[in-house]
Formats: C-alpha cells, structure tokens, sequence
C-alpha cells in the first residue's frame, strides 16, 4: 500500500510538471523572455522544459496565473504580446530594469488583481486602458519615469486598494473619479508634479490608512474632511503649497508637521489651531 502511494504522488507529480499551458499563454511567456534580455537574467528559464517548471511562473489547471520576477535583472520592454496571459491575477515585475512604456494591451488581463512594475525604468503615460481592468486591486508603479496626467477614469476601479504612483513625472490634478474608490486603503503620489487642491471628497476614503501627497504642487485648504478619516495611521502632505489652518491632530499625523513652500519658494509651518469639541479639523476663513 505504500508503495502505491508513493507511486501515486510520483504520477501525480509528473503530470503537473509536464502539463501544458496554452499556446496563447506560453507564446507570451516566450515573448516576454525574448524581450527583456531573458538569457541575462539572474535565474533564467529553460524554455524547452514545460512552462511549469519555469521560475516565478505559477500555474491552477494549466494556467498561467501568476508571474514573479522581481529584482530578476529584466532589461528591455514589456511586449504587446503579454495580452496573451488571459488567466494572470498576479504580475509582479519589481526592481528591474525595464525601460519603454506600458502596452495598452494589458487591457486584455481581465483577472489581473495584483500589478507591480515598480522600481523600473518606465516612460510615457499610465495607459487608460488599465482603467478596465476592474479586478485591479493593487498598482505598484513607483519609482519609474512616468508622466502624462492618472487616467480621468481611473474610478473604474472599484476594488483597488493600493495606488502607489511615487517618485514619477506625474503632472495635472487628481482626478475627480479617483475620491470614487471608497476600498482604498494606501493612496502613495508623492514626489511628482501634481497641483491644483486636494477635495473635499477626500471624506470617501473610509479606509484609508495611508496617505501620501508630499513634494508636489498641491494648494489651497487643507481639506478639513480629513480629521473625519478614522482609519487613517500614516500622511505626508508637506512640501506642497497649502494655505490656511490645520488641526493639532493633522500636523501630528505628518511627519513634516506641514512644512509647505509658499509663492517665494520658501518652507514655511502652516498654523496649527485647536480643534473643537466634535474633534474636528478647524477650516480657516481665507
């Protein structure tokens, strides 16, 4: 009897590893390795083994639904053809060196919940298409070259969680639609070129737990909407340009205490005001 089961897990074993994706599938694996220099990488793959032996590639019934080649030494650019990997939840591309722009034809991963391209060498703009890909619930795109205006729609996206966009060329103003997305837990945009005002529908962000808006060129009131944020642990709004009062506790909370650059370019504290009974932010009268 044990003998059989031993034989049994063996069988089971080799049947997994020498499944097949589909063509479509392996036909963008072998095109995302051919495009970013894959005979360099640091743990590479032998394309003529089964793709389930591949490292980083995770496969659920012959499907490729996850990819993790972080800090992997990825140099060139993301192909077109990665639309064909129609079943991936996760693609996680972190601390590489992939450099050109995001193909618009990651529209077609439809299952995509978890995109992390991160720490990289991306330019041009975030691709409105990513906007209907409504099962997003985490961005990772710091640290790259990117710039162009967030995509007006990225509302869509009712289930994103993490929107973490810092240390880019991202200019314009925060899109009206983003204060949509009431499951946003870590909203990170620091360190781009960002202006006009933070708005008072701040207030939907019920789960927030992090903000982060500092070095951009942000003004006007501080939105007093943002004591209401009960879950908020962790903000960063100084070095932009707000004007007015603050409460105790929103200074507190930033690290910078609201250290902003006023019109001259100087660094200056914004005034600290008591807050009232209700333990609400004061609003000034300018």
């Amino acid at each position: 009897m044990k003998k059989l089961t031993i034989l049994l897990v063996i069988f089971l074993f080799s049947f997994s590893m020498f499944a097949e994706v589909s063509n479509l599938e392996k036909e963008a694996l072998v095109k995302l390795y051919q495009s970013t220099n894959g005979s360099q990488w640091t743990t590479k793959w032998n394309i003529s083994m089964p793709v389930a032996t591949w490292y980083g590639v995770k496969l659920e019934n012959d499907k490729v639904v996850s990819i993790n080649l972080a800090n992997n030494n990825l140099k060139g650019e993301l192909p077109k053809e990665i639309a064909g990997l129609v079943n991936l939840q996760q693609l996680n591309l972190h601390k590489n060196y992939i450099s050109g722009t995001i193909p618009s034809s990651i529209v077609a991963l439809k299952e995509l919940k978890v995109l992390d391209i991160s720490f990289n060498r991306l330019t041009g703009v975030i691709p409105v298409s990513i906007c209907q890909m409504y099962n997003l619930q985490i961005i990772e795109l710091y640290m790259n070259s990117l710039s162009g205006e967030m995509p007006s729609s990225i509302g869509n996206l009712k289930n994103l969680e993490t929107l973490s966009l810092y240390n880019n060329e991202i200019s314009g103003q925060i899109p009206n639609s983003l204060y949509e997305i009431s499951t946003l837990k870590n909203l990170l945009l620091s360190s781009n070129k960002l202006n006009g005002k933070l708005a008072h529908q701040v207030v939907n962000f019920k789960a927030l737990e992090n903000l982060s808006l500092f070095d951009n060129n942000l003004d006007g009131q501080v939105p007093f909407e943002l004591g209401y944020l009960n879950n908020l642990k962790e903000m960063n709004i100084s070095y932009n340009m707000f004007s007015g009062l603050v409460s105790k506790n929103l200074a507190t909370l930033d690290t910078l205490n609201m250290t902003m650059i006023n019109d001259k370019g100087v660094a200056i504290l914004l005034d600290v005001a008591t807050m009232d009974s209700n333990n609400k932010a004061v609003v000034s009268e300018d």
